[in-house]
Formats: structure tokens, C-alpha cells, sequence
């Protein structure tokens, strides 16, 4: 294909009559729109996955997002939008590289390419303003670009996007994004009236001008899509049967909160957590809730742990620098055993490392991470649903054991989006009201139980069961004590409570076979493209099951029993581990995943691991490849 033929009015397919291309039916599809921060890729990401979702197909949408808040226009590494994945029947990851791309400029295009996202035949439709700029080194740039995209393969479209909003819009940059998605609709078929009354949803907050223009751009869109481009697609699509939601991680989490029954959330802004409590500022106060926003990140524990204290479970909500700084908070809620819940959207590290980039770097902090011995529960969400459910099981696991929860979410959790039953509220899921009864004359403050190191918890200005409250040593009745046997006494009894919760958790599922050649164990955000990848290779014959964990502390019973079904145990995980390629890495230093070196220590198995850390998520044919790898060595 030459530089001639694509800059052309794209043929239409034959025998076919303007606006009824026949539609080549797929069964999933990966598109991108990408552009620079600020030109609302990413509201149209999300619109088309919302709009797909509504039609009945399975969406899973990912943000592109540039690690600096305002990057250069038309850098390679400002790439800023969303990656949307669809499919016939539900999906549960982003998928593998990239069909179909929409790109404002060429220079964030070619930042995708380098990290290696599009399929080496991938479609691009790609914004031409910029060929005829009035910048010679822009032109020039562009023309150069348009001619390494065609000479590599690329089926390469170019759209006037900007002169064809221009005639709707003074500012282009706010209408391209509309346009685009009126192109989308029209290449993968969507309904029309469910774009627009997205499109009425998402400005519903504007004026009507303002949903007026907006739905004109897409209508023009659809419109130069169906008479100018030569290819269409369908993806089958089937209705719901029960409502659903579609909503992001952080969407799900706050929503999690609310049907918890906590009513407050006590946070600092940090990315990729802060639209969790924006979302909560926008609704909390409807069912008696508050959102407090602290000087910083310590305060804002502070905060949680004296509402928690005063009768109620409070939430704090952060990411792997702001968990750090809240732990030394953290432990006085352990020894004080006050229950409080604390969500860590988990990101690239260390230091500022990558703040819009995923990453699972803070399982072993959060487990282990304090001065002393302080038992923690640390559970991890696996999909945007179990995001949340798991808010309201921390708030009930928290509340019954007086312990500090840790719910371990991560980037491309909180900012991807995919649909899901809405959920029906349960009264059983909120806590029961304060307790204010008199105590019995001569209660305890800590009255630990022998068997489960359980003590009741006692509210402020419950008549007879006044105490001061300590972070030091103390004894029974919360007096400060540094005898040998007390110090031992309150160890044992806070340890204990993590071995009673052990009890009640149910053995992980396997997906797969329940025994064969190789197990693959994960947490958090891998779980959908670990399992597509364990049902395509089991596809190709190779005896492969997975088990994901959700209670990482204390883990649940059996799972040694699981793994002693296998032949090979190995985990695949989103941190850091040696790999034994380098040439000086060897089994006597070898630095292991985190989940992995948990496994290692607690069931003396040989785990192996496969981990990635390029700020991405992990995709299922990468797994593929990996196993195949590992099972033809």
C-alpha cells in the first residue's frame, strides 16, 4: 500500500451503497484513542465502552495516562486516553496488542508503538491536520511518521478530524473527541440513540448548548465514518438479563463504602486513589457520610483511627507513598486494637516512581511493614466487582476482630472499567448501631480471650467501661506496663486474632483441572488475563489450572494441599523478581515475587515466579508465551 492510495477517500467495499458497508463480524476487538492530555481521549474511551456496554457486549476498558500532570503537546511520551477492549461475550482483561487506533497526533502513536501495544497489521486512523502545518518541523515530523507507519505495514487512514469539527466548533481540541466517537460508533456498528443519551448523561451538568454541540460532533462523525471509510464491524451482543453498572475500581470502591455502612472516609490526594474520594464528596453526605481531606498523609490515619475509636470503622484510602507514611499510625491502631479499614491503590515504585502506571510493589509492606510485631489483615481485589464486595467484607472483618484491614487495590483496577450486576443492598452488609450499654462492673478494657486473643470493644462514654487508650505496652485494663509477661500477653492475644479469621476462610478455588503439570497462583488485578491464559493453553493440551488469592494474611487452609496436586507451582505477579537469564543470578541469590516468597516460606514448596514491571498490565498472550516457554524447557 503507497503513500498515494491511503491519503485518498478510502474506496468503499463492493457492491456496497453509502451507509450499508457490510460488516465483518468479530468476536472481540482492541481499539485505542489516543491523544494529548487534555483532548478528551479518555471521556471518549470511556463513553464507547459505556455505550458498548449497554448494547450487551463484554467491555473492559484501560486508561492511557502520562505520568506527568501536563506534558509536552505532541511528545511520545504524553500519550493520553483509553484502551478499550470488546467482546461478544464478557472479558475480563484489556487483551493483547491493539486492533484498531484513532490518534490525534502522530508523535503520542508512535509513543505506543514503541512500548510495543499495536498488532503489526493494526488499523490507524490518524488526525492529518498536521500535514500541512504552518510549523515546517511539525509537517515535516508528520510526513516522516505517515511514512514509516505505511513502510512497517500499518493500514494507515488519514481523517481531517479538526476541519471537519471546525464547522461545529471554534476549538477543535474540545470536539475532536466527540467526533471520534461518532466514527467508532459507526465502524463497530453501536446504536446511535444510546451514544446520544450517553452523551446527555455524561454533560448532564452543562448547559443544553453544551449537549447540543456535543451530539452534532458525533452525528458528524458517524456521518464522514460511514461515507469515507471502507471497513466495518460487528460484534455480536447480548442483553443483560439482570441491571448493570459500569463503573471503574475506584468507582466500585466508593461505592463499596457507602453499602458498608462506614461514614468516614479520611484521605490525602494521591494518585491513582484520589477518584475514589471524589466520587465519595459527590454522594457521601446522602446517607450521613464525610469526607475529610487532611494536611497530609499521616493526618489523615490520625483522623480515621480517632473516628474508629469513637465508636464507628473509619476508611483511609491512598496509594504506596502515603502507606508508608501512615505506618507508623497504622501500628497505634494495632496496639490499641481499633478497627480501621485502609485501601491501597498500589502504583509504580519506589519513591514518586510511576504514579499513573500499575504495579502490585506493596504486598510485603503492607504485611510487614511496621516497627514491632502489628498483625494486619491484607486481602487484594481481583476485579472491579470484588472491588466492591471486598469494602464490605474489610468493614465486617475489622469491626468482628478489632484489627486494622488492608484491601490492596492497584492502578489498572482503580481506572479500567467493565460491567457487572448492580448490586442489590443488603441489610445484612451495614454495622449494627453503636453499642452504649452499661458494662458489666469490673470489665476489662482488654479482656483477651485465651483461645482467639478476642477482647470486646469498649465505645467512649460506655457507662463502666471508661479507659485511657495507649500506644504503649499496657496490660488488661489498658495501663501502661512493660513487664516481660504482659508485653508477652499482648503479642500472643493480637496474633491470635489472625489465626481465628484463618479458620473461617474457605480454600481458594482452582480454575482448571484440580491437578496436572503446572499451577499458576496470582493476586489482584492479573486474575482475568491469568485465567484467559490458563483456558487457551488448556485449549492447546497442556495440563494447566491457576488459583488466585484473595486473603493474602493470614491465607486461607489448604492451599499446600492444592499445590501438592501439581507437578510445577509457579505465581505471576506485577513486582520485581530476579530473573535467571542474568548471568550472575543464581538460586543462592535469586530475589523472589512477593506472593512467591510468601508461598516459599510458609509451605517449604519450590514456587517459582514469572513477574513484569513495565507499568502496564499484564497481557494473557504474553502468559501464554511464558508457559509454553517454561513447559517446552
Amino acid at each position: 500500500m503507497n503513500d498515494t492510495s491511503l491519503r485518498k477517500k478510502a474506496p468503499r467495499s463492493k457492491g456496497a451503497a453509502p451507509g450499508r458497508k457490510a460488516a465483518a463480524t468479530l468476536t472481540q476487538h482492541v481499539v485505542e484513542v489516543i491523544s494529548d492530555s487534555g483532548e478528551g481521549a479518555q471521556r471518549c474511551g470511556q463513553a464507547l465502552g459505556a455505550i458498548a456496554a449497554r448494547m450487551g457486549n463484554g467491555v473492559w476498558t484501560v486508561e492511557i495516562i502520562p505520568a506527568e500532570i501536563r506534558p509536552p503537546a505532541r511528545s511520545v511520551a504524553g500519550a493520553s486516553g483509553n484502551r478499550i477492549r470488546l467482546g461478544a461475550s464478557s472479558v475480563s482483561n484489556g487483551g493483547d496488542e491493539t486492533d484498531l487506533v484513532v490518534a490525534f497526533n502522530e508523535q503520542v502513536l508512535l509513543g505506543r508503538i514503541r512500548a510495543g501495544e499495536l498488532k503489526p497489521d493494526c488499523t490507524i486512523l490518524l488526525e492529518c491536520t498536521w500535514r500541512d502545518s504552518a510549523d515546517p518541523k511539525v509537517a515535516a515530523s508528520y510526513r516522516e511518521a505517515y511514512d514509516r507507519l505505511v513502510a512497517a505495514g500499518y493500514k494507515v487512514y488519514e481523517i481531517p478530524m479538526e476541519q471537519q469539527c471546525r464547522a461545529l466548533v471554534a476549538d477543535s481540541r474540545r470536539g475532536k473527541n466527540m467526533f471520534v466517537l461518532g466514527m467508532l460508533c459507526s465502524i463497530y456498528s453501536l446504536d446511535l440513540v444510546l451514544a446520544r443519551e450517553q452523551i446527555e448523561q455524561t454533560f448532564s451538568k452543562k448547559a443544553a448548548s453544551v449537549i447540543e454541540t456535543n451530539i452534532s460532533l458525533l452525528n458528524a462523525g458517524h456521518e464522514w465514518a460511514e461515507a469515507n471509510l471502507d471497513f466495518k464491524y460487528h460484534i455480536p451482543a447480548a442483553r443483560a438479563t439482570v441491571p448493570q453498572i459500569v463503573v471503574n475500581g475506584n468507582t466500585a470502591l466508593a461505592l463499596g463504602v457507602l453499602a458498608s455502612g462506614m461514614e468516614i472516609c479520611s484521605m490525602y490526594p494521591i494518585t491513582p486513589a484520589t477518584s475514589a474520594s471524589h466520587y465519595l464528596s459527590e454522594c457521601f453526605h446522602r446517607v450521613g457520610g464525610i469526607v475529610h481531606q487532611a494536611e497530609d498523609e499521616i493526618a489523615a490515619c490520625a483522623f480515621a483511627i480517632g473516628a474508629s475509636y469513637a465508636g464507628k470503622c473509619a476508611v483511609t484510602i491512598t496509594s504506596g507513598p502515603g502507606y508508608s507514611l501512615k505506618q507508623e499510625a497504622i501500628g497505634l491502631a494495632v496496639m490499641a486494637e481499633i478497627p480501621m479499614v485502609v485501601v491501597d491503590v498500589q502504583r509504580g515504585g519506589p519513591s514518586t516512581g510511576q504514579p499513573t502506571k500499575v504495579e502490585q510493589g506493596d504486598l510485603l509492606t503492607t504485611i510487614f511493614g511496621s516497627h514491632g510485631d502489628a498483625p494486619k489483615v491484607v486481602m487484594a481485589t481481583s476485579t472491579i466487582e470484588d472491588c466492591f464486595y471486598a469494602m464490605i467484607t474489610a468493614r465486617k472483618i475489622a469491626e468482628t476482630f478489632n484489627m486494622v484491614v488492608v484491601v490492596l487495590s492497584d492502578a489498572s483496577l482503580a481506572t479500567s472499567q467493565t460491567p457487572f450486576a448492580r448490586p442489590g443492598f443488603d441489610t445484612a452488609w451495614v454495622a449494627p448501631p453503636v453499642d452504649q450499654s452499661p458494662m458489666p462492673p469490673g470489665t476489662r478494657s482488654y479482656d483477651w480471650d485465651a483461645t482467639t486473643g478476642l477482647a470486646r470493644r469498649l465505645i467512649p462514654g460506655q457507662p463502666d467501661g471508661m479507659h485511657a487508650v495507649t500506644g504503649l505496652a499496657h496490660d488488661r485494663l489498658s495501663r501502661v506496663a512493660y513487664d516481660p509477661d504482659i508485653n508477652q500477653e499482648g503479642l500472643r492475644a493480637r496474633s491470635l486474632k489472625l489465626a481465628a479469621l484463618q479458620k473461617t476462610l474457605k480454600t481458594p478455588p482452582v480454575f482448571g483441572d484440580p491437578h496436572g503439570d503446572l499451577l499458576i497462583i496470582g493476586w489482584g488485578s492479573t486474575r482475568g488475563a491469568i485465567e484467559e491464559a490458563v483456558e487457551c493453553l488448556r485449549g492447546e493440551g497442556m495440563k494447566v489450572a491457576s488459583m488466585h488469592l484473595q486473603f493474602l494474611q493470614p491465607m486461607a487452609a489448604g492451599i499446600k494441599e492444592i499445590m501438592a496436586r501439581f507437578n510445577k507451582v509457579m505465581t505471576i505477579e506485577t513486582n520485581w523478581s530476579d530473573s535467571l537469564e542474568d548471568e550472575i543470578i543464581d538460586e543462592t541469590n535469586r530475589r523472589y515475587a512477593a506472593l512467591a516468597t510468601l508461598l516459599r516460606a510458609r509451605y517449604l514448596v519450590d514456587v517459582d515466579c514469572w513477574t513484569e514491571v513495565r507499568g502496564q498490565p499484564i497481557k494473557p498472550g504474553t502468559i501464554c508465551r511464558v508457559i509454553r516457554e517454561k513447559w517446552h524447557h
